[in-house]
């Protein structure tokens, strides 16, 4: 085995020193029996596809006008999924870090169907000390689906404002206004719910005065959280067929960029504190924790069609094909469609990227994981960062500045391209 204690003549030529295992039993440490027991927290995220509306720059997969048998159909064969996943995987044993109802817009589903779906997930699981978020659209955030969610035990609700200007929210596609998206915003916060809203930068027609009304009536609301998404084109939306007919203008990236740069000034002004380089929160208070704990590495496992989750070092993702899904479940089949096994760089890169987000990246966490010191394998990459101003570096972190908050993902992706280079 090899023994790193050793002296010079134990490296030369020779066939003695025989390895058995490695590390050298020098480094091993007492053990009780219970560490090495998984006992990894688990996210689960539940996905609805169904929506009220097509905005016009969605590109996801997202199901309009639904007859209610559909939906229940749906439903039925999401809680089928739960429990077969659960008997393959053992979920059960596993502590609950979060639940997530991401979609398409969850509730806009009906009372009952969010209920059966609740009351499977706690029949495999303890939900008790999880974070409970649903996502939902102001227009389907009636009173009584309101109280519905506190019934359910949802502790934090995020809403897809995107806009609070009428004008922009028109050019959307969207049947929410400014006055239907308050009233929402009350009945969120009226569950006593962590309460976050999602704007969106750079949506059409945007100009600099209707993208301050919304960030300043934004802050107005008082609510616990505010998350600033960049609108991103893509091929299978309604803007891009405009944007190429010539018949629509976005902002450019530039005009984006100044728009992004006003919020987080009157964020800052406010005491609205990042965790995240998009999401901010009164004080720093009221931190999200589905996201930040997958983006540390942890876990989730993901339901309902399209949803893609991780599971060890597997990610996976399950058909996108709503009717393939359903038929699958009811023959008893889970409706996994494809994955790829990470590998130990795949890992490295995933930590890096992704960790960066929360802002501040542990070195010293990736270090004990991976083995490896970060500034061994990016140092080049890590001082033009510094250097540049989009970080800062100890010897325990790297830390986005101002500047690295701005540029979102830019960090990210740099240090990212450095390891995968190393392939």
């Amino acid at each position: 085995m090899i023994n790193t204690r050793k002296e010079n003549p134990y490296w030369e030529p020779s066939r003695k020193g025989f390895i058995t295992n490695y590390p050298n039993f020098l480094h091993w440490k007492k053990l009780d029996v219970d560490e090495m027991q998984s006992d990894r927290p688990l996210n689960l995220y539940v996905h609805s596809p169904f929506c009220a509306q097509r905005c016009s720059y969605c590109y996801y997969r997202t199901i309009t006008g639904s007859r209610k048998s559909e939906v229940d159909r749906y439903v039925d064969a999401l809680c089928r999924e739960i429990t077969l996943a659960n008997e393959r995987f053992g979920l059960n044993k596993r502590p609950i870090n979060s639940v997530y109802f991401g979609g398409g817009t969850p509730t806009l589903l009906a009372g009952d169907n969010l209920k059966q779906i609740t009351d499977t997930l706690r029949q495999h699981f303890n939900l008790d000390n999880a974070e409970f978020t649903v996502e939902g659209e102001p227009v389907t955030l009636t009173e009584k689906k309101a109280e519905i969610l506190k019934e359910l035990g949802v502790n934090r609700i995020s809403l897809g404002v995107q806009s609070l200007s009428d004008d922009i929210i028109k050019l959307s596609n969207r049947q929410d206004t400014e006055a239907k998206v308050l009233r929402a915003i009350e009945f969120a916060k009226s569950t006593g719910a962590v309460v976050n809203i999602d704007l969106m930068s750079g949506l059409a027609g945007e100009k600099p005065e209707t993208w301050e009304y919304s960030v300043n009536r934004a802050l107005e609301t008082g609510v616990h959280s505010i998350t600033v998404y960049k609108m991103e084109l893509y091929t299978n939306t309604q803007y891009f067929i405009e944007v190429r007919n010539d018949t629509l203008q976005l902002p450019s990236d530039e005009q984006e960029l100044s728009f992004m740069q006003y919020a987080l000034d009157k964020f800052e002004a406010a005491e609205y504190r990042p965790w995240s380089f998009f999401t901010f929160t009164k004080e720093g208070r009221y931190t999200h924790v589905h996201a930040p704990s997958i983006w540390r590495g942890d876990d989730c496992f993901s339901f309902g069609t399209s949803a893609f989750g991780r599971l060890g070092d597997w990610v996976y993702q399950n058909s996108n094909d709503a009717d393939k899904y359903i038929e699958m479940l009811e023959a008893g089949e889970l409706p996994i469609n494809r994955g790829h096994h990470l590998t130990a760089l795949d890992q490295m890169i995933r930590d890096v990227v992704l960790g960066i987000k929360l802002i501040h990246l542990d070195l010293s966490a990736f270090q004990k994981k991976h083995g490896f010191k970060l500034n061994s394998l990016c140092g080049a990459e890590i001082e033009t960062l510094k250097n540049d101003g989009y970080i800062t570096v100890s010897e325990n972190e790297i830390v986005l500045t101002p500047k690295g908050i701005l540029h979102g993902d830019y960090v990210g992706k740099s240090l990212g391209k450095r390891l995968a280079e190393m392939y």
